[in-house]
């Protein structure tokens, strides 16, 4: 069994991304090609992909999201948002001037012109924000592909008066798409059961990245001051910060002979995998999430800015995947290649019929409370 596997490491007290794994110093040649060949395997299981196709596919990703910030640049206030293309490998760029068209075609990337900027888009986003959403509206974001906020309902629920009512204000505040999605979000917290990362009263969660003093995870796992203990029940340490709703991220300080590592668990389905940064993959790029409940799967990067809707109240600038996950994999780690994205928050559906999972941005999370990213 994996737990079996972990526990000699577990008992030098070393703690990783997602989980627990042995402390080291500068990685070897042999153990970087080691998580490559995981991260391969695993998009090759979950994304229908080849070896070469994957391999093709991380690094049209790595330049895309370098070209991303030169076009956004070049764009200025032209920009109207982004999304990288997996069957053609290119990033395309939109803007609403066609004067910009040639600088943003020079960063490397294609070009749509639009008629609405990202800027006029996310001042639409934020009128919705302000409004009360019923439990019907699931969530809604930016997308720029449709040029429009898209607000995703229930379809079981598209009826209910109250999300009528919700979707003709939301298209007062601006260019508005209405798509149905099957369930309502959730959060992945669980009660405790033998054997899983880390607990805090009877909720069981999982980490997500190691940061210099701590770890970063989901902010509903837990309030501020709460302890927290590890696999084994022994104390690692206490919330330092905590936010949900609104947002879902927290953070936990790590003591009590326990220590950080810059590593996600592959949890023996991949090896595991090093952290090196946290530049933020585009739209449409591969990712890959690792729990304690469903461990380590991957999927596509869906969108961006999302509210997401939970019973408990409204999070802001959620980023959706098409990853799965189930109870007990809030706070998990959601990465590209080898860059930090963020961790997981909630979602609808599971890992045997599928679902969508949204995640807290990594780097905001770091800019809230001052926090450094531990990395290899």
């Amino acid at each position: 069994m994996i737990r079996t596997g972990l526990s000699a490491l577990l008992l030098l007290g070393t703690w990783a991304a997602a989980g627990l794994a042995p402390a080291a110093a500068a990685p070897s040649p042999a153990s970087e090609a080691s998580a490559s060949t995981g991260l391969l395997t695993a998009m090759q299981k979950d994304l229908g992909l080849t070896e070469s196709q994957a391999k093709a596919r991380l690094a049209a990703e790595k330049t895309a999201t370098a070209v991303e910030s030169k076009a956004k640049r070049a764009a200025g206030a032209s920009y109207g948002g982004s999304w990288f293309n997996p069957d053609s490998g290119t990033l395309t760029v939109t803007v609403t001037s066609a004067q910009k068209a040639d600088a943003v075609r020079a960063t490397g990337a294609t070009v749509q012109l639009v008629k609405h900027s990202a800027r006029q888009l996310d001042a639409a986003k934020e009128r919705i924000d302000a409004l009360s959403a019923p439990a019907g509206v699931s969530s809604w974001h930016v997308d720029p592909k449709a040029n429009r906020v898209v607000v995703n309902v229930v379809a079981a629920q598209k009826s209910d008066n109250d999300v009528r009512d919700f979707l003709d204000r939301a298209r007062q505040a601006g260019p508005v798409t209405v798509k149905e999605t099957a369930q309502a979000p959730q959060t992945f917290a669980a009660g405790t059961v033998g054997g899983d990362p880390y607990y805090t009263g009877n909720v069981r969660c999982s980490i997500g990245f190691s940061v210099h003093g701590g770890f970063v995870t989901a902010g509903h796992c837990g309030q501020a001051g709460a302890s927290v203990s590890g696999w084994d029940g022994s104390y690692i340490g206490n919330f330092q910060g905590s936010s949900f709703p609104d947002n879902d991220y927290a953070w936990v300080n790590v003591g009590s002979g326990w220590w950080t590592a810059p590593v996600v668990l592959g949890w023996g389905s991949v090896s595991d995998q090093l952290v090196r940064g946290s530049n933020e993959a585009p739209i449409g790029a591969s990712i890959c999430r690792s729990g304690s409940t469903t461990h380590w799967r991957c999927g596509n990067l869906l969108a961006k800015n999302e509210t997401v809707n939970y019973s408990q109240g409204a999070v802001h600038q959620m980023t959706k995947t098409s990853v799965c996950a189930e109870g007990g994999d809030s706070g998990g780690s959601f990465i590209s290649g080898d860059q930090a994205q963020g961790v997981t928050s909630g979602g609808w559906g599971n890992c045997s019929g599928g679902g969508e999972t949204w995640y807290q941005p990594i780097n905001e999370i770091l800019g809230r409370y001052g926090l450094t990213l531990h990395t290899a």
